[in-house]
């Protein structure tokens, strides 16, 4: 059976599920690995489950070639290459809605606090300074709040927003259908321009770096908010500063950060530290106890599917086969260069052998092809061995 390498204090539901579905080896490691440690720590495993600290690159890929399929256990998946992961023939799992929820009442709580100035007001207590003052505090309701991405957590804030008065408009590169009374807007500046929330909920990646610059904080209201649990590239982070440094923005609540300390030894350092209207939190818009439960269990649930039977649906990087119960005797995975004759040359290969074919299930994305073929008796070392040798094979595994 298979050997799987937790890393970063993955929710014990993981390897409890993984436990459940028969996976020989499990072997758990507190924290995040740099590329040397990595690579010794994944010898001989078939498949890694990592959170967002640990960076599966190119070389650590190259380097591990029986590695069969990477979990990242949170939403994001820019920490791997995703590229190299498939051209490796390798696909990657995430969780994108397990933690949407707690994403979601993070966000609604820091607007509420910070259209209230609390985060001021309790740092001035705090100091001894008794400010009472109603200036400038403002309840949500009636208040737009402006999302920007409207995927899975942003349409999941919209409603939570509704439920306490706030009115809602979105803006996605991408057409959503509106969910509530939510209120699609042309542009993301004339989002900027209206609301007083902003909050971000949209992928990593070069299309959204740097996405909010110094020209788009110029077109907030100086009574407005910005909100950030999405990616921290996303945000101009000196442009922010000065903008509220400034006083041309109320306030802001990050998650995020273009740099993230690897672990709790290494200090965070941001221009944002010492603001009183700034609320900075080390990245846990989906900590919370249920959360991380829910991934733990989404995640193994693929990695576990995928080992046991070829399964690759939700993967983010690779052609997607539903759940295909193995019914048969030998299962053939094989991922391949996605060009002609391919399929024609492998099954050729089971003919000359004698094995009927019970069942093939196809599917390519971009140059990557991937075929899942069930058949009705056993495969020999000499038969698998030149399926592998294929000059268009990538990876054949036999289940």
């Amino acid at each position: 059976m298979a050997k799987i390498v937790l890393l970063e204090k993955i929710h014990a539901s993981a390897a409890q599920l993984l436990n459940n579905e028969g996976i020989a080896e499990i072997v758990q490691l507190p924290t995040a690995l740099q590329a040397n440690e990595l690579k010794k720590a994944l010898e001989g495993a078939d498949a890694v489950g990592i959170r967002s600290a640990t960076h599966i690159t190119a070389e650590v890929l190259q380097a591990l070639p029986q590695l069969r399929a990477i979990g990242c256990f949170c939403i994001g998946t820019n920490q791997v290459d995703l590229t190299a992961a498939a051209a490796h023939g390798v696909p990657v799992f995430n969780a994108p809605f397990s933690n949407t929820r707690s994403v979601a009442e993070l966000v609604i709580a820091e607007s509420i606090l910070l259209l209230r100035r609390i985060p001021e007001k309790n740092v001035r207590t705090h100091r001894g300074q008794w400010d009472k003052t109603a200036q400038g505090a403002y309840e949500v309701r009636n208040k737009l709040l402006g999302i920007i991405g409207y995927g899975n957590i942003g349409a999941q804030v919209g409603i939570l927003a509704e439920s306490v008065g706030m009115r809602v408009c979105y803006y996605d590169v991408e057409s959503k259908l509106p969910l509530g009374n939510a209120k699609p807007m042309a542009t993301m500046e004339a989002l900027l321009a209206e609301a007083d929330i902003v909050t971000l909920h949209v992928p990593g990646g070069s299309a959204t770096e740097r996405l909010i610059t110094g020209e788009r904080l110029a077109l907030m209201k100086p009574s407005a908010v910005l909100l950030n649990a999405s990616r921290g590239g996303v945000v101009d982070i000196d442009a922010l500063n000065a903008a509220l440094r400034e006083g041309r923005l109320a306030g802001a609540a990050l998650d995020v950060f273009p740099k993230e300390p690897r672990n709790d030894k290494e200090e965070f350092i941001s221009p944002l530290r010492g603001l009183d209207n700034v609320i900075l939190t080390p990245h846990i818009g989906g900590s919370t106890e249920e959360a991380q439960e829910n991934i733990g269990r989404e995640v193994a649930d693929k990695l576990a599917r995928f080992l046991k039977a070829g399964t690759t649906r939700w993967a983010v990087n690779f052609p997607e086969i539903p759940h295909l119960e193995k019914q048969t005797k030998s299962r053939v995975l094989n991922v391949h260069r996605n060009e002609p004759g391919v399929i024609a040359r492998m099954n050729a290969d089971f003919a000359q052998a004698g094995l009927n074919i019970v069942a093939q299930h196809l599917q390519t994305r971009g140059p990557i092809g991937y075929v899942i073929t069930d058949v009705d008796d056993g495969i020999s070392t000499a038969l698998l061995q030149k399926l592998r040798s294929e000059p268009a094979t990538i990876r054949c595994e036999l289940i």
